[in-house]
């Protein structure tokens, strides 16, 4: 099977169903016009960029520039985590704690696949380091988002559940557990589900693309459970490190509920 080839013109082409989506949001007044294009302007700009970067780390083979790429990708995606809260913890925390559990769950979790099952040669090889970090971090960047806004927003409408406990002789792990447990459940949801509807309602991205490039399909199946393995894992491992952060950061070694912590609702 030869590999497809895109133009420019066919790329162009499927970016017609983008318009046609935020001419609707404008003609229902959904107010997301001006969002869904600048999203589409970044996702373009970014891509392009990632291109062009990635040509020139798959030439030099280097594991500085591997690392410092990968860096980078783990500190912008700690700053999406914070765009999607409603409620932040002040200071440096708000983009600390996410951006930190983001970084040992990925790397973790990529440095394992890279030594023990997929073996390059060297084995912090960018062509598929960087590519394979990108596919956990991404899905733990949504996980830890959901897991800390539930976390959060779930502690301030809870106050007086919560500080009632503490006042019954509660410790702060006891008082915050059924807060904690909630925000857990809700970070490892969408990825429960992918893994519940993946090869029944959907062929995922990474499967689609080596059967269009030939790959024969039940190969394809192999590599792309061993991906929903380590995402599940890099997921679990962030989220879990996220919340239980974000919660020993909304109590004090006394016990309390410190909602003094938290920056003013999102409006």
């Amino acid at each position: 099977m030869n590999f497809i080839t895109l133009s420019i013109f066919d790329v162009a082409l499927s970016a017609v169903l983008l318009a046609v989506n935020a001419g609707l949001s404008t003609a229902l007044r959904l107010g997301l016009a001006r969002r869904v294009l600048i999203a589409a302007i970044r996702m373009v700009v970014q891509l392009i960029l990632m291109g062009l970067v990635l040509r020139i780390l798959f030439a030099q083979a280097s594991p500085w520039l591997t690392s410092l790429t990968a860096l980078v990708m783990v500190l912008f995606a700690g700053r999406e985590v914070i765009a999607r809260q409603k409620r932040r913890l002040d200071g440096w925390w708000s983009y600390g704690i996410g951006t930190t559990a983001m970084l040992f769950a990925g790397t973790i979790v990529t440095v394992f696949a890279l030594t023990t099952q997929i073996r390059p040669d060297p084995w912090y090889d960018a062509r598929l380091a960087l590519p394979l970090l990108g596919m956990i971090l991404g899905n733990t960047m949504t996980g830890v988002a959901l897991g800390l806004d539930r976390l959060l927003t779930n502690a301030a409408d809870n106050r007086a559940a919560i500080e009632a406990r503490l006042a019954l002789g509660h410790d702060r792990t006891e008082a915050l557990r059924p807060t904690v447990r909630e925000a857990l459940r809700t970070g490892l949801i969408p990825t429960v589900n992918s893994m519940s509807a993946i090869g029944l309602v959907f062929i995922p991205g990474m499967m689609t693309g080596q059967i269009l490039a030939g790959v024969e399909p039940m190969e394809a199946v192999k590599y792309q459970l061993l991906i929903m393995f380590l995402i599940a894992g890099g997921t679990a491992f962030g989220v879990l490190g996220a919340v239980l952060g974000g919660a020993q950061r909304l109590t004090d070694a006394r016990h309390r509920l410190r909602l003094d912590r938290l920056s003013a609702p999102e409006r």
